[in-house]
């Protein structure tokens, strides 16, 4: 016997289809060569923070937008993981200076992203959720770059750092992905996806 029509609408359908696999792995390939962007600009970026270097963490978001991205968009469990990870190989494969380190930092950006959504048990995908979602990503980079890159930093500087990635990563992932999703929501092009069919949440 199956269940009422209502009851299928109530539950959110977490099975992946082909259209959600492909989507996923265009969003991976485009914040994979935006990840390898901004590594390639990071020397000259970092420049006006060399008097406290802590602050640059400000602008790290860049490095963990995938995963926001792909979860507001997507809206299945493994969504911002998958994407945030399969970025961050692209960009180890396009020749980043932080080689292979940067896919294991993807790991944890990814999951650190995924597990904003996880906590609304995939449910709410609003301005606030996509928010928290940038912010752990920011703070899992965080806290991978000071043990494997700044292990010699004081203990304030590491707090701060760890301060500015959740910053940049909730208003530079996490915002603009929103942003993003709503924009591009507007023109119906994502109207195979509930964000697409929802584009009035806030």
């Amino acid at each position: 016997m199956t269940a009422p029509t209502s009851d299928r609408r109530a539950r959110p359908a977490y099975a992946w289809r082909v259209v959600d696999i492909v989507v996923a792995a265009v969003l991976a390939v485009a914040c994979g060569l935006i990840f390898t962007l901004w590594s390639a600009s990071w020397s000259v970026m970092q420049v006006p923070f060399a008097a406290f270097p802590p602050a640059g963490g400000l602008l790290t978001g860049g490095w963990v937008i995938a995963g926001p991205l792909a979860g507001l968009i997507i809206r299945k469990p493994g969504a911002a993981l998958f994407c945030e990870l399969l970025a961050a190989v692209i960009e180890a494969a396009l020749g980043s200076q932080f080689g292979l380190g940067a896919v294991f930092s993807g790991l944890l950006q990814g999951a650190g992203a995924e597990l904003a959504f996880a906590l609304f048990a995939y449910r709410r995908f609003t301005l606030p959720v996509g928010l928290l979602s940038g912010a752990l990503a920011g703070l899992a980079l965080g806290i991978h770059e000071a043990i494997i890159y700044y292990a010699e930093w004081a203990t304030m500087w590491k707090f701060v750092f760890f301060i500015a990635t959740t910053i940049s990563g909730a208003l530079i992932a996490g915002l603009v992905s929103w942003l993003a999703m709503k924009a591009v929501a507007k023109t119906g092009a994502l109207s195979a996806f509930a964000a697409g069919r929802s584009n009035r949440e806030v």
